[in-house]
């Protein structure tokens, strides 16, 4: 490897130390580098911020959304206490949370994290940006190609690489619903083309996170790799290379009217360490190469605005955001995720007489469902959109004013006198018995962001640092949905169904059982339905039990001996006229089964036996001067075979040879006496 044991905090600027609390000015967090001897950082949080991410191989403690580890520090004023991470990690922030100080009293800390800079030329994406490299020639033809990069978003839908032949070919990398999908054609674009492919990988991959992507091709051999997880494909069609014209487009795909283009909506978002290859192709941007054009591209990846919240619990998770009391109308903006198809998003107070009325907007059965409760009876219900439990991020825009909730419910209650206010509730908190939030399915389990009260943006971070902020069970600047299905642990085509807490199989109509559809409904053999007293029929039989082979119909013979009897297409006799050496006649059998069923069917069986009758007339088998065989049949590994009927194998002679009652005792075949008759 590389040298990779620089020390990293030395150089940092004080700006680049943050602090929760601190004792004085001589106490900032920038004075906690290992050999300062003026200052002390004694403060309780603190974070320490690099230009760009970094390799760590050594620090006191880390906490990351992935990586969480505790250190034991030092026991004196002087010695130094190292540590080691088992693995490297790459990071911008590193966070320090102090557990113990001194046991005589006090908490101070120096440190030095040792590591190596990370290299990153990055550019930021807008929605209708994009980077073109143009090649040096009209077009380039390719056998082998490597794209590798790594890609930040909160958009699921976007197209990162794009390039195309005037004759058809095509390779377009995009985000589709927060999944990437590799399209890919070698062949022209002609209806009957079948060199077109595409692989779909990765999931919640608009989690504004960095993601990596590797492709490889070598002819028609593809590795598609997404943060480590490779899908191994080959392409179909006859072509083994390339082909593209002008330009490959990042980002998006600047002509969207071209024939053959993806007519998908552009990516948004950073994209760093972008290379085709070999080429730096970012890099180059950066520099002004000619053979770029950087399309509303910069060179420095934005912050998202955009800061989620997470309602961690089945029960009990909501916050509280006060509210105008004098409001006459509430309008409402925000976007949601969640896997949970019930639970309760928001509620607004309207009333606190003792018939207590509020305005709800909750999921139930994945759809939303507006509604007013309390006062003479529940009412005023309202229904819309469908789908809203998969994982996808959805927008409410509502405008709630009193005089439209007075036109739906004005034969129920009066709410003329009402004022909108004393406070807004996301989730669903236990103090409200009206609710029921004790009940699993009640409590919104999820993510929220964007949120706008009377078109005023929620300050999430603001809420956190307040103390006086009212919420219970609720993670900030984050999301921390999971998708319990990738990989689908369902086997044999069970569907994985999921919430935010666990994932089950359905199983139904695959002819499985079991919580992922791994046991077989089926018996396994015709001897098994001979022993439950079954007569000879057809029935469904899975030969490997829970193995990867489906179940399958065969014809079940019941007599002194049990025989699956598998048929084919050829069942009725074939007139073979004209058959030449150099035009031969060749019959392929398509059995009723699979050919890996019947490798299977073949090695469970006590006995195997098939029949193929050949009639002859003025028809050898072999030549009559150097016994070369004129017919063949193929083996089940494609093995070419020259006996028949029923004499051993490697041997080219029929069974009359065997049981000495050939026609003509001078010819080991019937047929190869080439007599006039049948």
């Amino acid at each position: 490897g590389y040298y990779c044991e620089e020390p990293l905090v030395t150089s940092l600027p004080p700006a680049s130390f943050q602090n929760s609390s601190k004792l004085s000015d001589r106490r900032s967090p920038h004075y906690a580098k290992l050999n300062r001897r003026e200052g002390m950082c004694s403060c309780l949080v603190y974070l320490v911020r690099t230009t760009w991410p970094i390799s760590l191989y050594m620090c006191v403690f880390v906490c990351l959304c992935i990586y969480l580890q505790i250190f034991i520090g030092n026991s004196d004023t002087d010695t130094v206490v190292q540590h080691k991470l088992p693995h490297s990690i790459r990071t911008r922030y590193m966070r320090l949370l102090p557990l113990e100080g001194s046991p005589k009293g006090g908490m101070g800390l120096r440190l030095e994290v040792y590591g190596c800079t990370y290299k990153s030329d990055v550019a930021d994406f807008d929605g209708r940006s994009a980077l073109l490299y143009r090649f040096n020639q009209k077009s380039t033809s390719t056998v082998k190609d490597v794209i590798s990069l790594r890609f930040r978003s909160h958009q699921a839908e976007g197209v990162l690489v794009h390039g195309e032949g005037q004759r058809g070919d095509f390779l377009t990398l995009e985000l589709q619903r927060g999944r990437l999908i590799l399209h890919l054609n070698l062949d022209d674009a002609k209806p009957q083309s079948t060199g077109r492919s595409s692989v779909m990988l990765g999931s919640l991959l608009d989690d504004h996170h960095w993601h990596s992507v590797q492709i490889e091709r070598f002819n028609k051999h593809v590795n598609f790799t997404v943060d480590g997880h490779t899908q191994h494909f080959r392409s179909p069609g006859q072509e083994d290379t390339l082909e593209i014209d002008y330009e490959l487009s990042f980002g998006g795909i600047p002509l969207p009217g071209k024939p053959g283009t993806f007519l998908h909506e552009n990516f948004h978002g950073c994209i760093e360490n972008l290379n085709y290859n070999g080429v730096n192709v970012i890099d180059m941007a950066k520099r002004r190469k000619p053979q770029i054009y950087t399309g509303n591209v910069t060179f420095s990846c934005s912050e998202s605005s955009s800061v989620a919240v997470t309602f961690l619990g089945s029960t009990g998770s909501f916050l509280m955001l006060p509210a105008d009391y004098s409001m006459e109308s509430l309008s409402v903006r925000l976007q949601f995720r969640t896997w949970n198809q019930e639970g309760l998003l928001f509620s607004v107070p309207m009333s606190l007489d003792p018939d207590p009325i509020n305005l709800l907007l909750q999921l139930s059965q994945a759809r939303l469902l507006l509604s007013l409760s309390g006062g003479p009876q529940n009412s005023a219900q309202v229904f819309s959109g469908q789908n809203l439990s998969n994982g996808q991020w959805h927008s409410i825009n509502r405008d709630f004013s009193l005089c439209n909730l007075v036109l739906v419910v004005d034969d129920v209650f009066d709410l003329k006198d009402s004022k909108l206010g004393f406070s807004i509730i996301l989730g669903c908190p236990l103090f409200q018995s009206d609710f029921n939030c004790e009940n699993p399915n009640r409590g919104y389990q999820g993510c929220l962001r964007l949120l706008f009260i009377n078109n005023h943006p929620v300050d999430a971070l603001q809420i956190q640092q307040e103390s006086l902020s009212n919420y219970s069970q609720i993670s900030f600047d984050v999301c921390n949905i999971q998708d319990r299905c990738l990989p689908n642990l369902c086997e044999h085509g069970g569907q994985c169904i999921q919430s935010w807490d666990q994932f089950y199989c359905d199983c139904s109509g695959t002819g499985y059982t079991g919580a992922p559809c791994h046991n077989s409904i089926y018996e396994r053999s015709c001897e098994a339905f001979r022993k439950t007293g079954s007569q000879s029929s057809v029935f469904t039989i899975d030969l490997d039990g829970s193995g990867p082979l489906e179940h399958t119909q065969v014809n079940c013979t019941m007599a002194d001996k049990v025989w699956t009897v598998v048929g084919h297409d050829h069942m009725r006799i074939i007139d073979i006229r004209g058959s030449t050496p150099r035009s031969p006649f060749v019959l392929i059998f398509s059995y009723t089964i699979s050919p890996y069923h019947l490798r299977s069917l073949v090695t469970s069986s006590e006995h195997c036996q098939q029949e193929v009758k050949y009639r002859c007339r003025k028809s050898r088998l072999f030549d009559t001067w150097d016994g070369t065989p004129l017919s063949w049949w193929l083996d089940r590994d494609g093995v070419k075979r020259t006996y028949w009927g029923g004499f051993l194998p490697g041997v080219q002679q029929c069974s009359c040879s065997l049981d000495g009652n050939c026609r003509d005792m001078n010819y080991f075949c019937n047929c190869d006496a080439d007599q006039d008759t049948w």
